[in-house]
């Protein structure tokens, strides 16, 4: 707590203080301050609306004191900015299935995929294509939806051979079915 007012005194004669407002961040997450860590993650997505690790801060923040509304809002200000941003994308499916929507989740992530060709020629690497598919199988796999899952990690093993998520991913899927002799061959490869 003294370390609280000591930020909370650096800031009142320097209220853009990014390292000040960093240290009281932390501490207000220790003392397990969540109302005055989302004041001070606010200031800080103000101060710093680039840094979006700020912004899904502030997301998770909002969403565990039970304001799901605001926390959507936020993960859809980054989407709107940086569609491909996969912390914000994963936030913002997660929150999705928390309120039983599967299916609007299923359909963000289908319509990102769909942008991506277009979004990655203006700007390479905006839309990390195999991120965005590892989080559709991770929400076919919770469904139960077990066929859709393998779809989409085998598309993903295509588009980058050398990415191990997609191939954990099947292997998760293979023995949630009980094919506990097909899934260990994948880790084999």
């Amino acid at each position: 707590e003294a370390q609280a007012r000591g930020y909370e005194l650096v800031l009142q004669r320097e209220p853009d203080n990014e390292t000040a407002l960093q240290g009281l961040l932390e501490v207000k997450l220790q003392l397990q301050d969540l109302p005055g860590s989302i004041d001070v993650l606010e200031k800080l997505v103000r101060l710093k609306p680039e840094q979006t690790n700020y912004a899904v801060l502030l997301a998770q923040a909002k969403e565990q004191t039970g304001d799901r509304e605001a926390a959507a809002q936020v993960y859809r200000q980054i989407l709107t900015a940086q569609p491909g941003n996969a912390n914000a994308l994963d936030g913002m499916v997660k929150l999705l299935i928390a309120e039983n929507r599967p299916e609007a989740a299923i359909g963000l992530l289908q319509e990102t995929l769909k942008t991506a060709p277009q979004a990655n020629q203006i700007a390479p690497n905006t839309i990390d294509v195999v991120s965005v598919q590892v989080i559709l199988g991770q929400v076919y796999a919770q469904q139960e939806r077990y066929a859709e899952a393998i779809a989409v990690y085998d598309e993903a093993m295509k588009v980058d051979q050398k990415d191990f998520r997609p191939i954990l991913g099947k292997a998760l899927v293979l023995k949630r079915q009980g094919k506990t002799e097909e899934a260990s061959q994948l880790f084999k490869v």
